[in-house]
C-alpha cells in the first residue's frame, strides 16, 4: 500500500528532517583518521536522544531472527549498505565511508501536543520518520574514488530533479542511468523505498529503469513521500552478502558509494524534506 501524506504530516517530517539533516552533517564533520564507528554511534545516539527522537535502524529485524545492531548504517569502502557501527572499526585515511541514518521525530506526547503536530498512528511512538544518507572520504583519498562519490551524488541530484507529479518512478530511474551508465555499476538487487509512517514503505524506487508498462512503473502523486539513494559500484553492479548475513557488499570487491535524501512530491515540485 502506498500511503500519501498530508499537508500537516509532511511538515512535521520537514522538521524532524532538518534535525536529521544537522546530526548527519556534524557526525561527517567528526569522519578523520582514527576515528571509530563507536565515536559516530555514541554520538549519533546522544543527538537523536537530545532531540526527542529515536533511532530507526537500531533492533530493525532483518530476517532470519537478525536485528541489526546500531544505529547507523556504517558502510566502509565494499560495503555497499548495512554496514554496523559494531563490532567497532576504525577509519583510515583513503577509506570511503558511507553514514545512513534515520530518525522517528518527534516521539514525546509533550512535544506532539505543545506544537500541534499530528500524531502517526501506525507506530507507538507517534512520530514520522525521515531517512538519509552520504558517503564521504577518510583523511586522503584516491581519485577514483573522489569521482565516484561526485558521480553518485550528482545522481541523487538528477534523480530528486524528476521526483514531480505525473512523472513515474522509471524517470527517476533514467536520471540515475544518465549520469552514471555505462561507467559504473548501478546496485540491482536494493533500491529506495516510500518511508514517513514506516521506515520502509511501498513503492520500491528503482536506480535502474524497469518495464514501462510494469505495474511497479507507478506514477508519482502529491503528497508521497519516498527515499531516493542510488548506490553506484565503480565495478559490477553484482552485489552479495557478507558473513555476518546482513551487511551487503559488492560482488568484486570494488569500491561503493551511496547518497540518499527523502523527498515529498508537492505542487511546487520535489522538496528534499533532509535538506
Amino acid at each position: 500500500m502506498i500511503y500519501i501524506k498530508t499537508e500537516a504530516e509532511i511538515n512535521v517530517l520537514r522538521e524532524g528532517g532538518k534535525i536529521l539533516a544537522h546530526i548527519l552533517r556534524t557526525l561527517i564533520a567528526m569522519v578523520k583518521p582514527g576515528i571509530t564507528t563507536m565515536d559516530l554511534e555514541n554520538a549519533a545516539l546522544a543527538m537523536i536522544n537530545e532531540a526527542d527522537g529515536v533511532p530507526a535502524f537500531l533492533d530493525y529485524p532483518m530476517g532470519d531472527d537478525i536485528f541489526f545492531p546500531s544505529a547507523l548504517c556504517i558502510s566502509i569502502n565494499d560495503e555497499v549498505v548495512h554496514g554496523s557501527a559494531v563490532p567497532n572499526r576504525v577509519l583510515k585515511s583513503g577509506d570511503i565511508v558511507d553514514i545512513d541514518i534515520g530518525m522517528e521525530w518527534p516521539v514525546s506526547k509533550k512535544k506532539q501536543k505543545k506544537m500541534g503536530f499530528p500524531v502517526n498512528s501506525y507506530s507507538k511512538h507517534g512520530g514520522y520518520f525521515t531517512d538519509m544518507c552520504a558517503t564521504v572520504g577518510v583523511g586522503k583519498i584516491s581519485q577514483e574514488a573522489r569521482k565516484l562519490l561526485s558521480v553518485t551524488k550528482h545522481s541523487l541530484e538528477a534523480a530528486i530533479g524528476q521526483a514531480k507529479i505525473g512523472n513515474r518512478l522509471n524517470d527517476i530511474a533514467a536520471a540515475v542511468e544518465r549520469i552514471v551508465l555505462p561507467n559504473y555499476g548501478i546496485v540491482r538487487d536494493l533500491v529506495g523505498h516510500g518511508v514517513g509512517y514506516f521506515p520502509h514503505e511501498e513503492p520500491d524506487v528503482f536506480n535502474y529503469q524497469i518495464r514501462h508498462n510494469s505495474s511497479e512503473n507507478i506514477e508519482l502523486k502529491e503528497g508521497m513521500v519516498i527515499a531516493i539513494e542510488p548506490m553506484i559500484n565503480i565495478g559490477t553492479y553484482k552485489v552479495k552478502v557478507a558473513k555476518n548475513n546482513y551487511t551487503i557488499i559488492t560482488a568484486d570487491g570494488s569500491l561503493s558509494a551511496h547518497f540518499e535524501h527523502t523527498v515529498a512530491i508537492t505542487k511546487q515540485g520535489p522538496l528534499i524534506i533532509t535538506a
